[in-house]
């Protein structure tokens, strides 16, 4: 059936015409072409950070985590004193990546390129595009995704799943990472971009659901448009 279709596509196209396969562009993020780095989403880090709110931080890093899983993105997750001073993990990171089975790793470190365990891990991934979220933007996302880029990856970094002491820091961070070539996105920017097209059927179910649940006014359309369409 695939090869009829091409067949009766190239009689439709004009002789002499080349027919154009279309191609997403190298820049943009699929499952298989890049590693995931969750880092700090601890207690200890979320009290003092003020640049957005804990409950919209918290609802951007379900979708982060939650996408990651159902597109088996990488996925590393570093803490950095958790038992001693930062306390344990955001419930919704758990939720995906449970600490029994997921293998923190956790850190003196505050630039989680530095530690040996962390660089091992995140470079053993052999994944060239890097994606990070984490607290605070200023020092433990800075300081990875800087250090990434001297090594020739690129970065991404989640910037609505970051946050600081102040919007004044979240932002001079976000602007200085931007200058020397960090790639900005969102959390929602993130799972469309893996998902990418709505006939992906083996994601489009688990993708739905996650937003319904985390997607704030998206999820609740999500919902309303499949309870309207059995009508």
């Amino acid at each position: 059936m695939d090869q009829l279709i091409i067949c009766l596509v190239c009689l439709l196209v004009s002789p002499g015409q080349k027919f154009k396969i279309m191609k997403p562009s190298p820049n943009l993020l699929s499952p298989e072409n890049h590693a995931l780095v969750l880092i700090d989403f601890e207690g200890q880090m979320a009290f003092a950070t003020k640049s957005i709110s804990i409950t919209e931080l918290r609802t951007n890093v379900a979708i982060v985590a939650g996408a990651s899983q159902i597109f088996k993105v990488p996925t590393i997750v570093t803490t950095v004193a958790e038992d001693s001073f930062a306390g344990p993990v955001f419930p919704e990171i758990e939720e995906f990546y449970p600490q029994a089975s997921s293998g923190y790793i956790d850190r003196t470190s505050m630039n989680t390129w530095e530690d040996e365990a962390a660089y091992k891990a995140i470079t053993g991934t052999g994944k060239q595009k890097l994606v990070l979220a984490g607290l605070w933007t200023g020092v433990c996302i800075v300081g990875p995704a800087l250090s990434a880029l001297s090594e020739g990856f690129d970065v991404f970094v989640i910037t609505d799943a970051c946050g600081d002491v102040s919007a004044e820091a979240h932002e001079r961070a976000i602007q200085r990472m931007v200058h020397a070539g960090v790639k900005p996105i969102t959390s929602v920017q993130y799972i469309l971009e893996l998902q990418r097209d709505w006939a992906r059927t083996e994601t489009y179910v688990a993708v739905t659901d996650l937003m319904k649940k985390y997607g704030a006014g998206y999820g609740l359309g999500i919902q309303y448009a499949h309870k309207m369409i059995k009508h």
